[in-house]
């Protein structure tokens, strides 16, 4: 049994990684400060903080006072589109965060932490994206990833503390923040597709994108914590097979959802990526990682959550820092 510590505890990762570690009998404390999270998404038995991970004092005086041996740190504003247009929000809670929260745990004597990172690490490289790649992040969060990425292996790395970072991409499933206008393709079209709207796509539609459903993720991320021939390694987690196309996805959401009518079509946001696919082998090797859960199945149950909370309007909860013609009107004119 282990003293586990998880930042972003209210928010969607992070309280299943919570749920995951109660369920194998650790001790769990966690953070948020419900920027994006729920207290409802916070599992019974967790000893909660509401402390921004910006704050190296309040971190390390939570970590100390748990005895924490482990740290996942899971809060982020993962703000990929949006992140040209408010940068200063973003990086603030990626890179000041991440840093504050190394340095608190670090000082805590914690023994290993569990850095969640992006695969907007990888940017505009020839897909299915590998570990070993040069990150070419073409947006300030995937730029402060990579800076937090680094910061974390020169941190441990003189300090003599254990790491792993963990590269999830698109993560589905239950306790996913739906009413946020910003960020998660797939419950956006849930929550509107539940309220007579239709799916809203920006640029042509022919993105592609591998969806991860969170329990698949949480298979890995479990072993990240505990295992020991991980130390210093960069993983992605998550499917590389069954990619689809956003018109695929908004298509299957429909069905789902039994919304009639036709997605509506916007202008492409700057520095998306348009093929975006990562390479599971080294998951399989060395975590036994299996794709045990269907992209139909994960929307299934998304839609199920979405339905028992209740559909919800959108909440436009973050600061649109630099507004330009390039800024997308569903931002600026709250069409969402």
């Amino acid at each position: 049994m282990a003293n586990v510590f998880v930042t972003g505890v209210a928010g969607f990762l992070g309280s299943h990684v919570a749920d995951a570690m109660l369920a194998l009998g650790h001790n769990v404390a966690g953070n948020d400060t419900l920027l994006g999270g729920d207290m409802r998404n916070v599992p019974k038995g967790v000893n909660f903080y509401r402390d921004n991970c910006c704050n190296y004092l309040d971190m390390r005086d939570a970590m100390e006072r748990e005895e924490t041996e482990i740290v996942y740190h899971c809060a982020a504003t993962a703000y990929e589109g949006l992140s040209v247009f408010s940068p200063a929000v973003v990086t603030r809670n990626i890179v000041d965060a991440s840093v504050a929260t190394f340095s608190a745990a670090i000082a805590a004597g914690v023994s290993r932490i569990v850095h969640c990172s992006s695969m907007a690490r990888y940017g505009t490289n020839v897909t299915p994206f590998l570990e070993t790649y040069d990150c070419r992040p073409q947006d300030p969060y995937g730029i402060g990833k990579v800076c937090a990425e680094q910061m974390l292996k020169n941190l441990c790395e003189v300090h003599d503390v254990e790491y792993v970072i963990a590269v999830p991409h698109n993560i589905i499933g239950p306790k996913q923040k739906y009413d946020d206008p910003f960020r998660n393709v797939a419950a956006i079209m849930i929550n509107r597709c539940l309220q007579g709207d239709p799916p809203i796509i920006y640029g042509d539609g022919t993105q592609r994108r591998c969806f991860s459903f969170v329990e698949d993720c949480l298979q890995c991320l479990v072993k990240m914590g505990f295992q020991q021939n991980l130390n210093g390694e960069v993983i992605n987690i998550g499917p590389d097979e069954g990619a689809v196309t956003i018109n695929q996805l908004a298509k299957l959401v429909m069905n789902i959802t039994g919304f009639r009518g036709k997605p509506v079509f916007m202008p492409g946001r700057p520095q998306e990526v348009k093929v975006a696919l990562c390479d599971s082998n080294k998951a399989r090797h060395l975590l036994g990682y299996q794709t045990k859960v269907s992209l139909d199945r994960g929307l299934r149950e998304m839609a199920d959550f979405i339905q028992h909370r209740g559909p919800k309007p959108f909440n436009y909860h973050l600061p649109i820092e630099i507004e330009s013609e390039k800024t997308p009107k569903t931002w600026t004119q709250k069409l969402f």
